[in-house]
């Protein structure tokens, strides 16, 4: 049995500003990969328009996302860092696998239910059909592993089912144009040409909640920017949101079972382990018994310290858009260039004339 060369892709939409929750869950951990494996980082701008369609400033959100990547450490020369709509064979592949994938696929994606709502009949064909293109993105490269998170193993699950169904309904043709890798799926024997993706979690992910309610995640899409730390915060606004934060009377316990069902004492604290890469029962080590009034400044000092590098990085960056622009263009050539072969061999496979 073979192997796939091992490649991490990943991608963060265009949407909103990115906060505190995005770096310690996605783009942080980003950054690790690139020390292990060969990554290919994207911003997402095709999916940005299925929930809305006209934005105020794509190309603003765009270049703030790549200046995050750079901003927080991801090497743009040594890896690929580039914007989706750059390389049109993302959309090519994605047509070929909505041919592939099933309605009733579709319509069992949590995620659409939940944006689509109860007025589904309105909702765009975008983004009932998104999946696809997400698989597409990641198997247009026959990338290996994708760093996720809770939200996004549904959609993982079904880019395996996506490619499991191209590489069984296709295996005679892929075997005969010298293509594909022989792999167990299962037990099974499978001469594929697209990988089964593995998700990549690495160590505990951190959940990062709003700072107004412990209960809900952290949001871009949020009205109260109060909910939430921007990268672009300032030291006086981080300061002014931990602050503001929502907590309870009580003091800090000095172990985790103590923070059940005190959603926003579990919340900062959990802040705090992350941004220190320590555990909670280590932060409570420190500060079990203490008041918020005590927690609170310190969690603001170390926020300001951890993150003030990214934030002052990301504005000297986003003054200089050509750069940007530079980068994301020397990606996308790059990354075309992989994409293209998938697609020149895919189009082989299926009986294109070229």
């Amino acid at each position: 049995m073979g192997e796939f060369k091992q490649l991490v892709f990943s991608g963060v939409q265009p949407t909103g500003n990115l906060h505190l929750g995005n770096y310690l869950g996605a783009i942080r951990k980003f950054v690790a990969l690139q020390e292990s494996h060969d990554c290919i980082y994207c911003v997402v701008d095709l999916h940005a328009i299925t929930a809305q369609l006209v934005h105020d400033d794509l190309p603003g959100q765009i270049r703030s996302i790549t200046a995050a990547f750079i901003a927080a450490g991801i090497d743009p020369k040594q890896h690929i860092v580039f914007n989706q709509s750059q390389v049109p064979q993302h959309a090519e592949l994605a047509w070929i696998f909505n041919c592939v994938a099933r309605i009733g696929w579709m319509n069992r994606m949590t995620q659409f239910k939940d944006k689509a709502g109860k007025d589904r009949e309105n909702a765009s064909l975008g983004l009932l059909a998104y999946p696809s293109l997400m698989a597409a993105d990641i198997l247009v490269y026959r990338a290996t592993h994708v760093p996720v998170g809770d939200d996004q193993k549904q959609h993982l699950e079904l880019t395996r089912d996506i490619a499991m169904k191209f590489n069984m309904d296709f295996m005679q043709k892929i075997r005969a144009a010298g293509l594909g890798t022989d792999i167990l799926v299962g037990d099974e024997p499978v001469h594929a040409y697209f990988p089964m993706v593995e998700p990549m979690i690495e160590g505990p992910a951190p959940r990062v909640m709003s700072l107004k309610d412990g209960t809900k995640k952290m949001s871009k899409s949020d009205p109260s920017d109060l909910s939430r730390i921007n990268l672009l915060d300032d030291a006086e606004t981080i300061s002014k949101k931990i602050r503001k934060a929502k907590t309870d009377p009580d003091a800090l316990p000095s172990e985790i079972e103590g923070l059940k069902g005190r959603p926003e004492a579990d919340n900062l604290v959990g802040i705090f382990a992350a941004l220190s890469d320590r555990s909670k029962a280590d932060v409570l080590k420190d500060f079990g018994g203490q008041q918020f009034s005590v927690f609170k400044p310190a969690l603001v000092d170390l926020a300001v310290e951890v993150l003030a590098p990214v934030n002052g990085e990301m504005r000297r960056l986003m003054d200089d858009p050509a750069y940007i622009d530079s980068v994301l263009r020397d990606g996308g050539a790059r990354a075309g260039a992989r994409a293209e072969k998938t697609m020149k061999e895919v189009r082989d496979i299926i009986g294109f004339v070229q």
